[in-house]
């Protein structure tokens, strides 16, 4: 795991007290699932009003979100974890690449053109579809094709 601040750890710990999920902090942030956790590891940048809803959500005083996580901050996005990682989930993310990455990169380019899809202008959803075989998990990336240059 991530080495967490102690306000992101508080953070943490509030959500599993009030048994609240990503989803359901999102709901109420008026944001997605994925981006609502993005907050919690540091990954995203909250507004005024997200940090003042937050702390409403998980009952955690304004002032310590605001310190850490207020104006001054921009995240260093990515860098959490060690590559290649050791966690079985993310190690798969990465071997999903190895396996598929050159292919999705070909078909993008037949679709779109010489570019690439975005991470900056990007969503992403996680669902859940249940099937006797075993439910499966949907990921869906969807970011804006970026085109390159030619100068």
């Amino acid at each position: 795991d991530p080495k967490l601040s102690s306000v992101q750890t508080r953070m943490f710990q509030a959500k599993a007290q009030r048994k609240l999920s990503f989803e359901q902090i999102g709901e109420q942030l008026g944001c997605n699932e994925v981006y609502a956790a993005s907050i919690f590891y540091g990954q995203a940048k909250p507004t005024e009003e997200e940090i003042k809803r937050l702390c409403e959500i998980l009952n955690i005083p304004t002032g310590h979100l605001v310190e850490e996580m207020g104006e001054h901050f921009y995240p260093s996005r990515g860098g959490l974890m060690p590559m290649p990682p050791t966690d079985p989930t993310l190690y798969r993310f990465i071997e999903m690449i190895q396996v598929f990455g050159y292919p999705l990169k070909a078909i993008i380019h037949e679709k779109f053109g010489d570019g690439i899809m975005s991470a900056i202008d990007f969503k992403a959803n996680v669902d859940k579809i249940e099937d006797p075989k075993g439910d499966r998990v949907k990921i869906t990336l969807d970011g804006k094709f970026l085109p390159y240059k030619k100068w």
